[in-house]
């Protein structure tokens, strides 16, 4: 066994603690949680989400199970500050963001390797579906797919600093998911058939609008649907409860399927089209983190990913002299989103990413 020291995230789900299982074979572990907020302030649906206090006790289980001290952090202030202040004023100002992301980035990699310095531990390690290696042809730390392409999160992972990748494991980056089960089933783990964690952890039901202005105490006013003309439709209920592409909700009927095509906060007006309206072939990325090179000062030929669930396409990106990148695909893409990021990939590999922040027709 290597006498290097691991301290395990642990988020009380299958996949933390199947991946803390395999550590413990290696390495001097220690398990922590992460307390985001409190439960009474935000009221869980405990099927759907992680981080309530069943998820701790679910972790501290199989932390006595394996025989290893387990830690509770509370990261609360952090996670208000750079998680859902940041999606609020996000989505109040227009655009749809992935907090996931915002929550890897600042809290579960940036603040956990600082407490991870402070215990005097040499790595940290998640059950995130990723692989990590470093390329001795390039000096620099890659991050790649997991072998379960549908289990595979690299997307909200493409912020990783190289120090971050240098300092983390990724046990289960190799593993299916049904292979994970598997091991916890075969260890006896209490969480062994738990769900995997759905939506926002800190939105208890989808219900996105209703919970920024429960936590902001603002309303948000009606508004007027229109057309891309201008020409008025209807009324909207308040600006924050659309998004680009949503078809569902919009409780106006034109008698043609309408689509939200985008948002215009200073008139607080909706414009609706047609589903054609959607596909746009450019966009525009900035606040970049690359991974596997260093900088990006000449066009390169990638695939790029623009949500979560959509399948990354062909596409060019050049640099732009603010520092940002223009992405242009080489086949139209519905539904590009500002907040969302865009991540660019070569083959399964991570080049790097950024957020969008501007279409070609803005």
């Amino acid at each position: 066994m290597s006498n290097k020291k691991v301290m395990v995230a642990m988020s009380g789900g299958v996949d933390s603690s199947v991946a803390a299982a395999i550590l413990k074979e290696k390495y001097d572990i220690i398990g922590v949680t992460l307390k985001l907020f409190d439960n009474q302030d935000i009221q869980l649906d405990k099927s759907k989400t992680c981080c309530s206090l069943d998820d701790v006790e679910d972790a501290r289980s199989v932390a006595f199970k394996l025989g290893f001290n387990h830690y509770v952090f509370n990261f609360g202030d952090k996670f208000k500050e750079f998680v859902i202040d940041k999606f609020n004023n996000s989505y109040i100002n227009g655009h749809t963001p992935n907090p996931c992301i915002d929550c890897n980035r600042f809290i579960k990699f940036d603040a956990l390797l600082r407490r991870a310095d402070e215990l005097e531990q040499d790595y940290i390690a998640t059950g995130h579906y990723v692989q990590s290696c470093f390329d001795e042809n390039t000096k620099r730390y890659i991050l790649k797919k997991a072998v379960d392409t549908s289990k595979d999160q690299s997307y909200v992972l493409y912020g990783l600093t190289q120090n971050q990748l240098k300092r983390t494991i990724f046990p289960l980056g190799t593993l299916r998911k049904e292979n994970t089960r598997e091991i916890a089933e075969k260890l006896g783990f209490v969480n062994a058939n738990k769900p995997d964690s759905q939506d926002i952890c800190f939105v208890p039901d989808g219900d996105y609008a209703k919970f920024i202005e429960e936590y902001t105490h603002s309303k948000f006013a009606k508004g007027n649907f229109i057309d891309k003309n201008g020409n008025i439709l209807g009324e909207h209920q308040g600006i924050i409860r659309y998004t680009r592409g949503q078809r569902k909700g919009l409780g106006i009927s034109l008698g043609v399927p309408a689509y939200v095509l985008s948002k215009d906060i200073k008139n607080n007006t909706v414009t609706l089209g047609s589903n054609e309206d959607l596909f746009t072939t450019t966009f525009f990325v900035n606040d970049i983190n690359w991974i596997s090179i260093e900088t990006l000062t000449e066009p390169m030929e990638v695939q790029v990913k623009s949500r979560y669930r959509h399948k990354e396409q062909p596409a060019i990106i050049y640099p732009m002299a603010d520092g940002s990148v223009k992405v242009v695909y080489k086949e139209p893409q519905r539904a590009i989103t500002t907040g969302q990021a865009g991540v660019f990939y070569d083959g399964d590999i991570v080049v790097g990413g950024g957020t969008i922040y501007k279409l070609k027709e803005q």
